[in-house]
């Protein structure tokens, strides 16, 4: 059986230019925050969430059982209940709870990648779940990347590298695209700390300290705090 592609999208700008059309999975990631406060949400025991690119798109939802939540620019919009923050979703009870959810980045990359065979959530709070998933299951894999406002992210790269690393060496998938083998090198270069090294050179890390976010960045960077892989049916993202 001959071995899955992959490529790797470094921002939302690109994903229209990849070679893999069809027939393949998209595997979106927002680090800080997005996919990362979707996970949480998910293991605090969400039922679904709704990723909606635009803030009147919550409107439809309101009165309908489901929880608004939303970010612009790093902050929660005023009048959602939650913003993106998924230290506050891990401390929460969601039991059974419906997210309608709107963010800067992450919702719109989500739904970029809603034209894939299968959408899924990455991060690094469900890497190995993610990486289990995806080598047990195989198959074209297109990584996109939400990064900051169509430009390419540190920390989406880094994760990126470290999910390429692990399915490459499964050896069930094969890449020779040179976004993916820049991310590989990027992520040993940081020594598997994603965290220290995005402490110190990464833009986002630092717009977010100047919100007084340390906590969310610090959660953000932790592997494996997550089993669930969040999957994209119908404009609305559950877990199996």
């Amino acid at each position: 059986m001959n071995a899955s592609q992959i490529e790797l999208s470094l921002s939302p700008a690109l994903y229209g230019y990849r070679s893999l059309k069809a027939g393949h999975t998209t595997v979106a990631v927002d680090v800080l925050r997005a996919t990362t406060a979707v996970c949480a949400a998910f293991a605090a025991g969400a039922s679904e969430v709704v990723p909606l690119e635009h803030l009147d798109e919550l409107t439809a939802y309101a009165g309908r059982g489901y929880v608004l939540a939303a970010e612009r620019g790093g902050k929660k919009v005023e009048g959602a209940e939650y913003g993106n923050s998924p230290t506050e979703y891990r401390r929460t009870n969601l039991e059974g709870k419906k997210i309608a959810y709107s963010t800067t980045n992450g919702t719109v990359c989500i739904n970029r990648g809603s034209d894939a065979d299968r959408t899924l959530v990455g991060c690094f709070s469900n890497l190995s779940a993610l990486a289990e998933r995806l080598t047990r299951d195989p198959q074209d894999l297109v990584i996109l990347c939400s990064g900051w406002l169509n430009e390419f992210s540190m920390e989406d790269t880094l994760f990126a590298g470290a999910l390429c690393q692990r399915l490459l060496a499964s050896g069930k998938y094969r890449s020779s695209h040179d976004p993916v083998h820049a991310a590989i090198g990027l992520w040993e270069h940081c020594g598997g700390d994603p965290y220290r090294y995005c402490i110190a050179h990464a833009s986002h890390v630092q717009r977010l300290m100047g919100f007084g976010a340390e906590e969310d960045i610090a959660f953000a960077f932790e592997q494996d705090t997550c089993r669930k892989v969040p999957e994209l049916h119908n404009g609305t993202l559950t877990c199996r």
